[in-house]
Parts: structure tokens; sequence; C-alpha cells
């Protein structure tokens, strides 16, 4: 598997078609953390942005292989496990700039009231929560469950907005629960979101990798 990530995330950064959800991402998280802000507010606002980003990047991951090239991998390796590291490398890839946006926002924002390790901890589960959120949705919304492009780019729209407005959702979860705290002076941690975040991620890319599995590849 570890050779598997490499190769996908060398795909990935020589493909250069991360640096458009990148940019859109740094853009969002520019606009909208402002020093002085609370420092809840701040982390949430950043852990929000995760969840179109990591579907984004999903939807580059399990399709920037030529399909020649994917079949050959898959042979060597197997379809699921081939399925399974691009899911990663793009959760990776939407981990990292979230942890840095989380960074900011702890530098920039007013930490008052709040300790400086709970708040990191705090935004780094958050950051979890959004990411893993926005891969499931990713996953669900790409290939080889949504083959045609433009559904793809659709539905991973739409499940993106509907991963932070719906009830229930752990990506909306953990951001309401930080706005929440950032009214109230405290920095809750958004470890019930954290859980529901990992068993849908952990559903969602079963399910992926089970259909590419049975059809051999994306």
């Amino acid at each position: 598997m570890t050779a598997l990530l490499r190769y996908q995330c060398a795909l990935l950064l020589r493909s250069q078609r991360w640096l458009a959800p990148l940019a859109a991402y740094a853009a969002f998280v520019a606009i909208g953390i402002r020093p002085g802000d609370p420092v809840a507010d701040s982390l949430g606002y950043a852990a929000a942005g995760l969840v179109p980003l990591a579907a984004w990047l999903v939807r580059i991951c399990v399709a920037h292989e030529p399909d020649a090239a994917r079949a050959c991998t898959a042979a060597a390796r197997g379809p699921l496990r081939v399925h399974a590291a691009a899911l990663l490398t793009a959760l990776a890839g939407a981990l990292l700039p979230g942890t840095a946006a989380a960074a900011a926002a702890l530098f920039l924002g007013d930490r008052a009231g709040a300790a400086p390790g709970r708040a990191a901890l705090a935004g780094a589960l958050a950051v979890a929560v959004c990411a893993l959120t926005g891969a499931a949705v990713g996953a669900l919304c790409s290939r080889p469950l949504v083959r045609r492009r433009g559904y793809a780019v659709a539905a991973g729209s739409i499940g993106s907005l509907l991963a932070l407005v719906l009830a229930g959702s752990p990506a909306r979860g953990a951001v309401s629960a930080l706005v929440a705290g950032a009214r109230a002076g405290a920095v809750p941690l958004p470890l019930t979101a954290l859980a529901g975040a990992l068993l849908l991620a952990g559903a969602a890319g079963a399910a992926a990798c089970l259909a590419a599995a049975r059809r051999g590849g994306p």
C-alpha cells in the first residue's frame, strides 16, 4: 500500500489538477479568517471549506490516471487497493492545507478564554471531521459509482452543500459546535462529530472500493 500511495501522490502532483481546488480553498480562508476574530469561529470556518476541497480532490484522484495505466495498476495490485490508495491520497491532500489554515486561525484569532492546547486540539478535530466528510461525499459522487464527469461534478457540489447544512451531518456538527462555542467564549471538542465522520467515510470508502473491485477498476 505504501508504494501505491507514493504512486498516487506522484500522479496528483504531476497532474497539477490540485492547483485549482487549493487556490479556491486558499481564497476562501484568506477572505474569511481575520485577525482578532474568536479563534473557535475561525477554526470552524477553516474546517468548513475542507468539505468541498476534499470532495474535489477525490474526484481528481480517482480519475486522473489514464485508463490503460489504471488497468495495469489494478491488475498488479488489485482494483480495491488501487482505489483505496486514491481515496487516501485525496484525504491527505485535504488534511495538509486544512492543518495550515487551522494554524493560521490559531495564530490570528482571539484566544481569550481558550487554552492554546485545547484550541489546537479542537481545530485538529474539526479539520479531520470536515476532511473525512468531504472525502465521503467525493467517494460516493465519483467513479466508479458516478462515472459521467458532469454528473459527478453536480453530485459532488450538491453533496458538499448538503454535508454542511443537513442536521446530523458530522461536518455541520463540528462547525456548529465551534461557532456556538465562539459565542459562548468556549472551545468545544467535536468528538461525537469525529466518530460520525469516521463511520461515514469508512462506509463510503468501502462502497466505492467494492464497486471498483467488482468492475475491475473505475
